[in-house]
């Protein structure tokens, strides 16, 4: 079977994405040095790691001979709109899964995806959390015909294999890499990625994510066939749990916004740049280390 990558053309990606330095004076007094992966830039519609995710999925979907995607998420997923997106500049069917009841008028998200030429259908929760178990694929195969499956945030070997490349981007000498962890994806491919003794950090934005030190690992055995020892997750930035924010990080958010001019997204991004400035301060990292965080 022959994989060909999907044209970055059609989508006038910014790939390599953007690497900034940024300027702040908390940096200064251990001589930190801080970039910013700046792939939240890489496309308006497939931002950030969600293009790097789904690059490969696209390319096997192909090679497999397959016309049509289907793939999971919240009434609220940006994989969803990401989804809808991919399949209407490569010239794919998309289907969407939502978990829970339908509501109308669609949601901002939802009602973008529709636009983008995707079919949406409705899972209860107690089906939802069974979605990869064959009994309810072959359902939604049965109702919508063949589909290449792309797990609920691109969650697989392929995903993990776009995410590898992040690091090979960035051409200025680094440490540690960091990203926000939602289901260990992302930190799985960058640490796979990475040469000599660089390492990742990853920061969960999810309450009891624990699960993800054994999830990182299969995702990487799964992509590579075997493990790396060279990342950590932090997972005492989460605020409460997935999507939830306090006015801590709100005030963050804020005052990054008024320092750097960048708004951060506060579900993801925001809970790593925090943890990140947290350590920074703390003088969790050594006098002189470079480090690069990315946004997408």
């Amino acid at each position: 079977m022959t994989i060909s990558e999907p044209d970055p053309r059609r989508l006038a990606l910014a790939v390599p994405s953007p690497l900034v330095e940024l300027r702040d004076d908390r940096l200064t007094p251990d001589g930190i040095r801080l970039y910013l992966k700046r792939d939240d830039l890489i496309h308006p519609e497939i931002p950030g790691n969600k293009w790097r995710k789904l690059k490969y999925n696209l390319a096997v979907a192909r090679a497999q001979g397959h016309s049509r995607l289907l793939t999971f998420g919240g009434a609220y997923s940006n994989h969803i709109r990401a989804v809808a997106a991919a399949g209407h500049f490569y010239d794919f069917e998309t289907i969407g899964v939502v978990r829970g009841e339908e509501h109308q008028p669609l949601n901002g998200s939802l009602a973008y995806a529709v636009s983008r030429g995707m079919r949406l259908t409705y899972l209860d929760r107690a089906t939802y959390r069974r979605k990869a178990e064959r009994e309810v694929l072959a359902k939604l195969t049965d109702q919508f015909g063949p589909c290449y499956v792309v797990p609920e945030g691109g969650s697989n070997g392929p995903g993990v294999r776009g995410c590898a490349e992040l690091p090979g981007e960035i051409e200025t000498e680094f440490d540690v890499i960091c990203c926000a962890c939602g289901t260990g994806t992302t930190l799985a491919g960058i640490a796979a990625g990475l040469t000599g003794r660089r390492r990742a950090l990853g920061f969960a934005v999810l309450k009891g994510g624990r699960f993800l030190d054994d999830e990182v690992r299969r995702l990487q055995r799964e992509a590579f066939g075997r493990e790396t020892d060279n990342w950590a997750i932090d997972y005492d930035c989460h605020f409460g749990g997935y999507a939830k924010r306090t006015p801590e990080l709100d005030a963050f958010i804020a005052g990054f916004e008024s320092r750097q001019g960048i708004t951060l997204d506060w579900v993801y991004e925001a809970k790593m740049m925090y943890g990140l400035f947290d350590r920074i301060v703390s003088g969790a990292f050594a006098p002189g280390t470079t480090i690069a965080a990315v946004l997408s």
